[in-house]
């Protein structure tokens, strides 16, 4: 029987926001994985390293530049092979997690798909920052919409026979709508499925309008107007716990964040330059 490195590691949680899915973030410098399947549909991403897998019969490489995904019930295995080190994210979606996203995607039918890997960067880049999003967990609006927006990607591209995702005609006005809506209630804590129902579309729908209508993605809209609440709010004096409550933030570390992210400084050395 093969040794288990003490150096290997791994993490495995499941989502509160989404039932059925679950992550792992593994670091193997050795592992081998017998034939197996999943109830769940699998999609995978290396951060580092590599490893050999198997399946349909054929044998392929999982690379930082592969992306991999299994359907689920489809045997696969894998080992470390030439590689000395092997980290990688994972994600499997159980069936209640496939019909969440069949329903907010507008999907009559569960995708599939007829190869294991894929090569495209945009796609590589856009799971890995899914995964590392669903790792924090402290933003449930941009969570669903990263999540969205790769599932989308990738079906669209790679599933078998094409499926058409539906996409909305231009309407300016079910875009000023939800901009509206947004500045209105800018302090609770919105949902796609929420803002999409206003105005008939899924939410796949609603995050593809609202980019071409307003050049930004909802959540990215919503963390911009509420910036520039908190901001208004320190410029009166407020602390920034409660400016940052008062925004809509969860807390003031999401507030820091943010700030720190859209503008380079923190909301602590933009009050002292305001005193100053």
């Amino acid at each position: 029987m093969a040794r288990i490195d003490p150096r290997n590691s791994s993490r495995y949680w499941r989502d509160p926001r989404v039932p059925g899915l679950s992550c792992l973030v593994a670091d193997f410098t050795s592992h081998d994985y017998a034939p197996h399947s999943h109830e769940a549909f699998v999609v995978a991403v290396t951060e580092a390293g590599g490893a050999e897998f198997k399946s349909r019969g054929l044998a392929d490489e999982a690379k930082a530049s592969t992306l991999l995904v299994f359907n689920p019930d489809e045997p696969h295995s894998g080992r470390m092979g030439w590689s000395q080190r092997w980290v990688y994210r994972g994600f499997y979606l159980t069936p209640p997690a496939i019909e969440t996203l069949k329903t907010a995607l507008g999907l009559d039918a569960t995708a599939y798909f007829t190869r294991n890997s894929f090569h495209d960067p945009d796609l590589i880049n856009a799971f890995l920052g899914l995964h590392r999003v669903l790792d924090e967990g402290n933003d449930p609006l941009e969570e669903r919409e990263l999540l969205l927006r790769s599932f989308g990607a990738l079906i669209r591209r790679h599933a078998a026979g094409e499926p058409r995702l539906a996409l909305p005609t231009r309407d300016q006005a079910k875009v000023a709508r939800i901009r509206e809506i947004m500045r209105e209630r800018h302090a609770e804590e919105l949902t796609l499925e929420q803002l999409g129902a206003e105005v008939g579309l899924t939410p796949f729908q609603l995050i593809a309008l609202f980019k071409r209508g307003a050049g930004l993605t909802p959540h990215a809209y919503l963390t911009q107007f509420r910036l520039k609440t908190a901001i208004a709010a320190l410029g009166r004096g407020a602390t920034i716990a409660a400016a940052a409550l008062d925004a809509g933030f969860y807390d003031q570390s999401a507030l820091t964040r943010h700030f720190k992210r859209a503008y380079g400084i923190t909301p602590l050395q933009w009050v002292r330059a305001a005193a100053d």
